[in-house]
């Protein structure tokens, strides 16, 4: 099983590497959509994707290479597990955050015409979401209320003690960064098709619709990735929450896990997928290639044929 899981994430990690660093290099360096509102989260994820990319992933890769024959410290076992725990539930928590602002940028610009209003409406809380994240799984993750226990032959190779010794905290950390996330990414979701959907019966297709239909669909189809993804995790540990065994449900959630790592790696292509700018540009680009290669022959021939035609005359 180690085997497929190393090929598998192998197969999707380079190609995830690459699409990351060609879209961050893409929405960096053009300062129209650098500065876009839109496009904010956007590069906060892919960030976060590529730190993961960066680190866990190849440290993956390496305990499934050597089947989990690898000692490791605490110190790194507790990296490992900020990264693997923390990060990913900060960005969740960060994107419920974005599929809400959606509706702030297409229906409340307003909201954000001014320098003052753009810094709290947009910039504070994209700020403080992600400040309060780390802080919390900083503190929870390397100055528990209780003893984390260490395993060096499982790949997460710290369980964290509040998950089995503190109930509050746990419930905690269960419904507000796992169930409530996920909630708000499907009721913002559905609110933002239907709202826009709404917008072209009154007023047609017009400019301003087709606008606001792109950043829907950009958003519905990286909300899509999300749920695919993360909701079966969230709802196994609401189920855990609720009384269910952990034996029980250890095999399935194996299997989940597995999806769930899939995620980070899918999420480049759904960004680039997402950015109509993105395709526009690559089509131009290869069209341009499809049209520059037959000028040397093309002139070539058509002088011959002048040639021949003078000298016949």
């Amino acid at each position: 099983m180690e085997r497929i899981k190393f090929w598998v994430y192998l197969c999707f990690l380079i190609p995830s590497l690459i699409c990351s660093v060609f879209l961050l290099s893409y929405l960096l360096s053009n300062r129209t959509l650098r500065t876009a509102l839109h496009n904010h989260a956007i590069i906060v994820f892919l960030l976060i994707g590529l730190f993961y990319q960066a680190t866990l992933y190849p440290w993956m890769l390496y305990y499934y290479n050597y089947e989990g024959i690898w000692y490791r410290s605490s110190l790194f076992c507790t990296i490992w597990t900020f990264i693997d725990w923390g990060l990913y539930y900060t960005q969740m928590i960060l994107f419920a955050w974005a599929s809400m602002e959606r509706h702030i940028l297409i229906f409340h610009h307003n909201w954000l015409l001014t320098r003052q209003k753009r810094l709290f409406v947009h910039y504070l809380p994209l700020v403080m979401l992600l400040l309060y994240c780390l802080v919390y799984y900083i503190v929870t993750i390397f100055f528990p209320p209780c003893e984390n226990t260490f395993d060096v032959t499982q790949m997460t190779c710290v369980v964290l003690c509040y998950l089995f010794q503190s109930f509050a905290l746990y419930t905690y950390d269960t419904l507000v960064h796992q169930v409530l996330p996920n909630l708000i990414i499907v009721i913002f979701s559905i609110a933002l098709l239907l709202r826009v959907h709404w917008q072209k019966k009154r007023v047609g297709k017009s400019l301003q619709w087709r606008k606001h239909w792109k950043m829907t669909g950009q958003m519905l189809f990286i909300s899509t990735i999300y749920l695919l993804f993360a909701l079966p995790i969230t709802l196994m540990n609401l189920l855990h929450l609720c009384g269910l065994s952990r034996n029980v449900s250890a095999q399935l959630m194996d299997y989940l896990f597995v999806f769930n790592y899939c995620m980070i790696l899918l999420w480049p292509f759904a960004c680039a997928w997402s950015l109509p700018q993105l395709k526009y540009k690559l089509k131009s680009v290869f069209d341009f290639r499809r049209q520059t290669r037959p000028v040397g022959p093309v002139t070539l021939y058509a002088g011959r044929t002048i040639l021949q035609q003078t000298l016949s005359s």
